[in-house]
């Protein structure tokens, strides 16, 4: 661009390693804190065996915790290695995301950084980082906060609402850059949303039935003999699994009629035109492309939930895992999140090979895995269409 100085490269790999690091360090807190329900802003760090506040120059990413020697200042209580792990993995991840996108042909679409490709970029550091968090507490506690999906989701969409004003819809949608809407696909996602606000309405006024609502299942993973409670077992009745996954066939019935309704209306020679101009629209064709990538993502991994249960009589994935692929469908797109959920069992194999060479066993959740083929889908997305739909990228 005329006007603007030229930046060396390793300024902005400085830059974005620092600030991915600096990222890592408040992903520590959301991963320690967001499911135990505690604030992610107050207090302040402090130390987990003393309580004693944490100093601004005890608190710099990497370098504290290196010339500190994994120790407390105070009372020497050893801090776990997992702090620095995940400000050195964002740190990489954000600088690896920027020299993919701006540096190597893997993403050859992405426009120039100041050109908006930035916000592209932004839409990726922020999906990596909720990857992080995550995948981080999946690993400690077997769950997914809802909460980190949600927050991904409502940024996506915004998000893609925007970009259509600073690069052309139509060059967005071809690259699978950001997630756009065509005439069918924006009536589909506009029904599947007013389908899930009916449902969710159906849920708050009790007409129909949350799963698992009041049930406590098995936990998972399950509690060693020699560290389960002494108190005597209640008595409680079966869980019956396919009944519970029948409550959750109920409550998506309406996305798919009111979509599926939707699409019909939009088609009739009175509606379409005027729908085509609306989705002419950069913020509409954005909002529903994030919509639509939404859906696709949280119903493909519900759909195996529900079949999975239905044939093995024993709940099946997560609605965490639900809501995580939910959220990569609103940040990437239709296509990328297929994609992502069917190269994560790939990684699950790797897994259990390794386990079966080292004889080891360590059960790990599926959150992790899905994170996995999410990043391989950022960085490897236009060569693996270029093998499945040759001729598909303009």
């Amino acid at each position: 661009m005329e006007g603007v100085p030229v930046v060396p490269d390793w300024i902005y790999y400085l830059f974005f390693f620092a600030l991915g690091s600096c990222i890592g360090s408040f992903l520590n807190v959301v991963i320690y804190r967001l499911p135990r329900g505690k604030s992610l802003v107050h207090p302040g760090s402090a130390c987990p065996h003393c309580d004693t506040p944490i100093k601004p120059y005890d608190n710099i990413p990497l370098l504290s915790w290196l010339l500190l020697g994994a120790k407390c200042r105070k009372c020497k209580g050893p801090v776990s290695p997992r702090y620095f792990a995940v400000e050195l993995l964002t740190g990489v991840l954000f600088l690896g995301l920027f020299i993919v996108y701006f540096n190597t042909t893997l993403r050859a679409g992405v426009v120039p950084f100041l050109n908006g490709g930035w916000l592209i970029y932004f839409m990726g550091i922020m999906l990596l980082s909720v990857m992080v968090a995550g995948s981080g507490i999946d690993l400690e506690l077997w769950i997914i906060p809802l909460e980190i999906c949600w927050f991904a989701t409502i940024v996506a969409v915004i998000v893609a609402g925007a970009a259509g004003y600073l690069i052309e819809t139509s060059y967005l949608a071809s690259h699978y850059l950001l997630p756009q809407a065509s005439v069918k696909t924006g009536a589909l996602a506009l029904g599947g949303g007013v389908g899930l606000i009916i449902s969710l309405v159906l849920l708050k006024l009790g007409l129909i039935k949350r799963s698992y609502e009041g049930i406590e299942d098995e936990p998972w993973p399950p509690i060693p003999e020699s560290q389960a409670p002494k108190e005597p077992k209640k008595d409680t009745p079966p869980i019956n699994h396919r009944l519970e996954s029948c409550k959750e066939i109920v409550f998506l019935a309406p996305i798919v009629v009111v979509a599926m309704a939707a699409l019909w209306i939009t088609q009739r020679p009175a509606v379409s035109q005027a729908w085509a101009n609306l989705l002419n629209v950069p913020a509409v064709s954005g909002v529903l492309g994030a919509l639509w990538g939404y859906l696709i993502g949280c119903g493909l991994v519900w759909a195996i939930r529900i079949f999975g249960t239905l044939a093995f009589a024993k709940e099946a994935m997560g609605l965490g895992d639900v809501h995580l692929m939910g959220a990569v469908g609103a940040a990437l797109g239709p296509i990328p999140v297929v994609l992502a959920f069917f190269i994560a069992p790939f990684y699950g194999l790797g897994w259990a090979l390794f386990q079966w060479i080292s004889r080891k066993t360590r059960q790990i959740p599926y959150g992790p895995f899905l994170s996995m083929g999410t990043l391989t889908v950022m960085i490897f997305c236009d060569r693996i269409l270029a093998h499945l739909l040759p001729g598909v990228l303009n």
